[in-house]
């Protein structure tokens, strides 16, 4: 499907993937419905939309809420006349212990991780049946493969969106309805905002895991989907950890968990306790970019065939001591 005239309704549009994915989508000439809770930002990405030479409507959203979203899908058909792509992107994530993260917290993360997007999926559906044709792309997370130690809740709707993403591709297909697709894309370490806006409980700063790539490569990923669908992406490094957790997933495991104490909670800067973006927005009009340094689109394959070459060299040795 071309990208050129489509109508593409993009949640967790005022900042990272989801702003990057309406601006890559705007300059190939979509129109494009955004959403997110903060008002400010997301006018600056309808405006930054609109000088791209795409049309843009900003839709305040709060995705947890079911009727917020069955509105945003409204609003997109009332403007544009229908909805060709939905790009579930809205995340938040909460970091601490197990047993010492607020349960009110836990709860939301899940609410607007998971459940915003089953609300987006039902509110899109509709709209694509009615078509016979159309694109749902939800963002999962190379933890939706390999878990992470104290961010809990953002692994457990990773991995559940990955879920709700295969069951419903079985649905449609069973229906008949093969024009419909749902894809899953997988990024690892993006730089975005993402991480300043998290809940934080564990007294460390957080800070991007390396390697940290740039959130273009995830929005030029989820564009390649609206042209070629395909069931599941990884984007970035992430593919060799991937590749490795179906060969030896407790090595995988082990990687992870390792990897996120050293490198992901800084060990020199402290950090205060609290809900950061979880039941508000960030204030100000937001941006694509967290300030990480995040690597361009070759790099990253270079890493990525490392890493890959790496995880074959791990199954060997496995398969070697049994």
């Amino acid at each position: 499907m071309r990208v050129k005239d489509r109508v593409a309704v993009v949640t967790g549009a005022s900042s990272g993937i989801g702003r990057a994915t309406a601006l890559a989508l705007a300059k190939k000439g979509a129109a494009v419905v955004l959403a997110a809770r903060g008002e400010e930002a997301l006018e600056q990405v309808a405006e930054e939309c609109r000088s791209h030479g795409g049309q843009a409507l900003a839709v305040p959203t709060d995705v947890a809420d079911h009727e917020s979203v069955e509105a945003l899908a409204r609003r997109a058909a009332e403007r544009f006349g229908r909805i060709d792509v939905w790009v579930n992107a809205a995340a938040l994530t909460l970091f601490g212990p197990f047993s010492e993260v607020p349960l009110q917290d836990f709860r939301r993360v899940v609410d607007v991780n998971l459940m915003g997007y089953v609300h987006g999926a039902r509110a899109a559906l509709p709209h694509l049946r009615e078509q016979g044709r159309g694109v749902l792309v939800n963002v999962s997370s190379i933890v939706g493969v390999v878990a992470q130690p104290y961010t809990h809740a953002y692994g457990v709707t990773k991995f559940a969106i990955r879920g709700l993403s295969a069951s419903l591709r079985q649905e449609l297909r069973l229906e008949g309805a093969r024009r419909i697709h749902v894809c899953s894309v997988l990024p690892a370490t993006i730089d975005t905002p993402f991480f300043q806006h998290a809940a934080n409980y564990t007294g460390r700063k957080v800070v991007a895991m390396p390697p940290v790539y740039t959130p273009e490569s995830v929005a030029r990923a989820i564009v390649d989907l609206v042209r070629v669908p395909r069931r599941e992406v990884v984007v970035g490094p992430g593919r060799g950890l991937v590749a490795l957790s179906k060969t030896a997933p407790g090595l995988a495991e082990r990687i992870m968990g390792t990897q996120v104490d050293r490198a992901h909670l800084s060990r020199k800067e402290p950090a205060a306790a609290g809900s950061g973006s979880l039941y508000r927005p960030a204030p100000g009009t937001g941006s694509v970019h967290g300030g990480w340094h995040g690597r361009r689109r070759t790099a990253v394959r270079r890493l990525a065939a490392a890493a890959a070459l790496g995880a074959v060299a791990a199954a060997g040795v496995r398969r070697c001591r049994r």
